[in-house]
Formats: structure tokens, C-alpha cells, sequence
């Protein structure tokens, strides 16, 4: 199996994470699976609507072309999903959101679900989340850690005082979730996922920790499975009807040439 992951990352502005991120997926894969991480120049940043709508541009023109190059799934490694219906409409391989595919699995996890996002601006975002994936009645809490992709450089780069500090934030953020009654913790983004990676068992009191980037990838390695097996897609009603070759010829035109196309 081929996946294609879609970072929002800069690779060359963050290669640390980049590549201890490529060096974990392809650790944890299943025997066969090759995961290869793309990133995205310039990275999400600006943290906005706007810059979440320009980076699913970007990883929607990237799915198609995945598709395109044989590639059997793709996963937006990214937990905000930006773009994730779009492409699960443009394209017949499997394409998995970090966030969904995490949101619904905690939810087997425990009743009630604490977020540990990235910043606090996610939160309205993380919320609708919860309402279109049907979940927002299991989303007690969203708290943001309040810092910058590039504060987990050194971290990834293997400086274990640097982790150690991120670590102690991401508790701090989420142990007054669980004394609010969260029954599970979900760090919502790839980043603070792969810091928590390594943590054997990791819990904030009784809640345990999701890793989402083990749980999308499994995801995604599943759901191929699944296609091979007895060709199983997503709906293809109104839900997600498949975008015809015109549409998909525009878009990729437009991502190609700009408004001159």
C-alpha cells in the first residue's frame, strides 16, 4: 500500500517534524505500507479561515494528482479536515481526515471528549467540527496550547528539555478537562499527536491520550483493506456525489494558472 500524507507543514521550514513525523508512520505502518509526507510552502499560518481555505486549495489539487499517480489512499494529516469533503468527492481512493477519524474513535473511547488544539482560534472551528461529524454533544471541552508549530521544532530535532517543557503545557491544558469530567483526551493536531506518540499509556488522570496520527493512518490502511475486499467507498449521493471531469479539470486549472486560466 501506497498513502500519500498531506501535511500543512513546511518542510523546509520545520524539517525536524517532517521528518521524525515520516520516519514514525512509516515505523507504525503495517508490513508493505509506504506513507510519504508532503508539506505545504508557504505552511498554514496567519491561523484563519482564510489560511485553512488556501491550504485545502492546495491539498485538494494534491489528492487529485495522488490519485492520479496510483497512490491507494490519501489522509489530510491535518486535524482541522480542511478540504476533506472536496476530495472525497473528486477522487475514488480513500481519503481520511485526521480529525474525523480521531473524533469518531474517541468517541468509543469515552462519552465525553477534551481537545487540546494548537491555539485557541481552532476552537470555534474544532466545535463545528463536532457538529458535522454528529458529535457535538460528546465535545465537553477545546483549549488551545497557545503556541507555534515552530515551538516543537527542537522537540522533534531531539532536545528531551524541549519536549519535556511541551509535555508539561499540554497537561496543563488538559488535567482541568478531566477534573471538568472529559473521559478522554484528544490532542487536536498532527504536531501535539506526535509529541504524545511515544508515551506508552499515556493518561491525564483516567482519561487516555489519543494518538491521532497512529489513528488516522490505521485508518487509512483499513479502509484500502476494506476497497479491496469488497469495494467499499464513501456515499456517493448528495453527501459526497463525485465532481464530474469538467470540475475537475477547472480546479486543477485554476490551482495550475491562477485566475488567467
Amino acid at each position: 500500500m501506497k498513502i500519500w500524507w498531506q501535511s500543512f507543514i513546511d518542510a523546509a521550514s520545520n524539517p525536524a517534524y517532517i521528518s521524525r513525523l515520516s520516519a514514525y508512520l512509516n515505523s507504525i505502518a503495517t508490513a508493505g505500507t509506504t506513507v510519504e509526507v508532503h508539506g505545504i510552502s508557504p505552511p498554514d499560518r496567519g491561523f484563519s479561515r482564510l489560511s485553512e481555505f488556501r491550504c485545502a486549495v492546495i491539498a485538494v489539487d494534491n489528492g487529485l494528482e495522488a490519485a492520479a499517480q496510483g497512490y491507494d489512499a490519501m489522509v489530510i494529516g491535518h486535524f482541522q479536515d480542511s478540504g476533506l469533503y472536496e476530495l472525497k468527492s473528486a477522487v475514488a481512493i480513500p481519503v481520511v481526515g485526521t480529525g474525523e477519524a480521531t473524533l469518531h474513535l474517541a468517541a468509543q473511547m469515552g462519552r465525553r471528549i477534551g481537545l487540546v488544539t494548537l491555539d485557541d482560534v481552532y476552537r470555534a472551528w474544532h466545535l463545528e467540527q463536532g457538529d458535522l461529524y454528529g458529535l457535538s454533544h460528546r465535545i465537553s471541552h477545546v483549549a488551545g496550547m497557545n503556541c507555534d508549530p515552530s515551538d516543537f521544532g527542537a522537540c522533534f530535532a531531539g532536545d528531551l528539555e524541549a519536549k519535556a517543557r511541551m509535555l508539561a503545557v499540554f497537561r496543563s491544558v488538559a488535567e482541568p478537562m478531566v477534573a471538568g469530567g472529559a473521559d478522554v483526551i484528544v490532542p487536536a493536531g498532527v504536531l501535539p499527536g506526535l509529541l504524545i506518540g511515544g508515551e506508552y499509556g499515556l493518561r491525564i488522570g483516567h482519561a487516555p491520550v489519543i494518538n491521532c496520527a497512529a489513528v488516522a493512518l490505521m485508518q487509512a490502511e483499513t479502509l484500502i483493506r476494506l476497497r479491496r475486499l469488497n469495494g467499499l467507498e464513501p456515499a456517493g449521493g448528495p453527501f459526497c456525489a463525485r465532481a464530474p471531469e469538467q470540475a475537475v479539470a477547472d480546479f486543477r486549472a485554476l490551482v495550475a494558472r491562477g485566475r488567467g486560466a
